[in-house]
């Protein structure tokens, strides 16, 4: 039952603008990610005092109803991000059934998640942006300590269910990890594959 179901969070941020989709956006932190990034925007998604407050659905309803006058006036919505909002899809597709339908969900994951999560959502999102970090499964496995199996399979099933034209993939360019060349490798191979919306930059390090 979805009064049943409770996932943990890190944090939520209102009234954020062209940052997270179109219009005013609240950011939803879920914590937890199958990543160990060297340059964790959100370390706290993986220390096990890291979680704000854990919340059912309708929980979370409660908490972000507050900016549906914003939402419905700016084409807004929500975006889940984290972490990884994909370990918890059952989560956001029983938030998805009793939010307003109005509203515009936005995903930012890393997609190294089980298909099956990919596929438990897919038709609810407005908006991906996915943050490949690099195509090369050497950069990768150095950079965030994991395969990157699971990201390619994902975005090439998503390309063939005609969901490219809603994704934004973000390249970054890593220092100490990868180059503009592998940054420009990547990009290609992921149009070959039919993505044409890219967010390049460079991960800031402190």
């Amino acid at each position: 039952m979805q009064s049943e179901i409770t996932a943990p969070f890190i944090a939520i941020n209102r009234h954020r603008l062209t940052t997270d989709g179109e219009g005013v956006t609240t950011l939803v932190g879920f914590h937890g990610c199958p990543l160990h990034c060297e340059y964790c925007l959100n370390p706290q998604c993986l220390q096990a005092d890291g979680v704000w407050r854990r919340m059912t659905p309708g929980e979370l309803y409660s908490e972000v109803e507050i900016d549906d006058l914003y939402f419905m006036a700016t084409g807004g919505g929500i975006c889940f991000g984290g972490g990884e909002p994909l370990l918890h899809s059952d989560f956001i597709k029983a938030f998805a059934e009793i939010m307003n339908p109005e509203w515009k969900l936005t995903i930012e994951t890393s997609l190294n998640v089980p298909l099956k999560n990919v596929k438990a959502i897919a038709s609810l999102v407005e908006m991906w942006y996915v943050d490949i970090k690099d195509v090369n499964p050497i950069i990768y496995k150095a950079y965030t300590g994991e395969s990157n199996e699971r990201v390619m399979r994902n975005l090439q099933w998503l390309a063939d269910n005609d969901y490219s034209d809603k994704i934004i993939i973000r390249l970054p360019l890593i220092p100490k990890y990868n180059t503009e060349e592998n940054r420009e490798y990547s990009q290609q191979l992921l149009k070959n594959i039919g993505f044409n919306y890219f967010d390049t930059f460079t991960y800031i390090v402190r």
